[in-house]
């Protein structure tokens, strides 16, 4: 138990990304290299965030963390591997005497508490944010400033796209080391400022397969994951690359839709096979589709990560019409003044066109809850000493 008074604390947030090019294979497990680019949305974290504060002092005795208020492992061999990498890179900035004399030392034992605003490993990128939130709150409390690729992709390969805000693509990289494997901004948050995000909720429970155990399975049997990686990812990146630049919708919505499809197809070649989709998701990408036909061209997108919850993107002007398509084709079995969360939607009737076109009998409870968002900003620190998390002494503050 510590007694002595932090030296140093730092509270910082980071968002969910969401790839609409994905990341799924390591060609290196130990610096978490991918065996192909990938490209993101980063959302915006008032609706989507984790939340981490870090606190070191000469009085702690060992390195400590809670997550979502319950003390986990510290050893944990990704964590570790993140820590090594900032203490590195402080112990290297402090030799090379552009470090903050004022400063922590590398040696001081830091405590790490972290919580998320959303549910926990249920494919809505969790660990993206949880690390890249780590890496960033660390490298403030050790006087840190430099690239934080490694060290958030040390933790969680896709937690480098959320040191950005907006449109980010991971490079590869080609270098053994990883040196060359980083994320770089492709917009701004700001660029593209019609773009919506929804966050269809199907089940918030932990997924069985996870990301890590899925890959790895992927790598070793999946021939059609090798084929994606080398002879159709390069060619996607630089097309999804043009429609975010460009702002067209209609590229934008479809390649997302063929790429989340064929990322699932990847999970099918897997021997055995991984299956993250459920009836409900594919139910939701059969309404995605013929919404988009009612309407003769793509108006809503969906994209899947490695769980059953959909992610949809469109535009601001069709928001209020498909949340009543879901409304319809899911109804809210209990929590109707609830189903929408986050950004405010209007209330839309549906046209009796369109739900003839829809053509599902509706399935009461599929979704939870919807998730309105859009385009957000990378971590930020949060300046008021009453958001950490950690109290004085180093230990968790009370629930409130």
């Amino acid at each position: 138990m510590a007694s002595g008074k932090p030296l140093a604390a730092v509270t910082c947030t980071a968002p969910v990304n969401i790839a609409v090019i994905k990341y799924w294979g390591k060609r290196d497990e130990e610096l978490v290299l991918p065996i192909n680019s990938s490209l993101s949305v980063t959302l915006h974290q008032e609706q989507l965030r984790t939340t981490t504060t870090a606190a070191v002092s000469p009085d702690f005795t060992e390195d400590r963390i809670w997550l979502n208020g319950r003390e986990e492992d510290v050893g944990q061999p990704r964590l570790q591997a993140c820590l090594r990498e900032i203490r590195r890179l402080a112990r290297e900035r402090r030799r090379t005497q552009d470090g903050d004399a004022l400063a922590p030392s590398p040696s001081y034992k830091v405590h790490i508490a972290s919580v998320n605003n959303f549910p926990t490993a249920a494919g809505l990128a969790s660990s993206a944010a949880g690390y890249a939130c780590l890496a960033y709150t660390l490298a403030q409390v050790y006087g840190v400033d430099s690239d934080l690729s490694e060290v958030a992709r040390r933790g969680s390969g896709s937690a480098c796209r959320s040191l950005h805000g907006g449109f980010v693509e991971w490079q590869m990289g080609v270098q053994a080391d990883g040196t060359d494997s980083v994320a770089r901004p492709v917009a701004p948050e700001s660029h593209w400022p019609e773009l919506r995000v929804l966050i269809l909720v199907v089940s918030a429970e932990k997924k069985l397969t996870g990301s890590t155990v899925g890959m790895q399975t992927s790598v070793e049997t999946s021939a059609l994951l090798k084929f994606r990686a080398e002879a159709v990812v390069p060619a996607r990146m630089r097309e999804m690359t043009r429609c975010i630049q460009e702002r067209d919708f209609q590229g934008f919505g479809q390649l997302t839709m063929r790429d989340s499809n064929q990322f699932h197809a990847t999970c099918l070649d897997t021997f055995p096979p991984i299956f993250y989709l459920n009836d409900t998701s594919r139910r939701i990408i059969h309404l995605v589709h013929c919404f988009n036909a009612h309407h003769g061209q793509t108006k809503v997108a969906y994209t899947f990560d490695a769980g059953p919850n959909a992610v949809v993107f469109t535009l601001e002007d069709t928001v209020a019409e498909f949340v009543a398509a879901v409304r319809h084709s899911f109804p809210p079995e209990s929590n109707g003044d609830k189903f929408v969360q986050g950004l405010q939607v209007a209330p839309a009737l549906l046209p009796d066109d369109l739900k003839a076109a829809l053509a599902l009998e509706p399935t009461p409870g599929g979704v939870k809850y919807i998730i309105s968002t859009q385009v957000g900003p990378g971590p930020q620190v949060l300046r008021d000493p009453q958001a950490h998390l950690l109290g004085p002494d180093g230990l968790p503050r009370p629930a409130a």
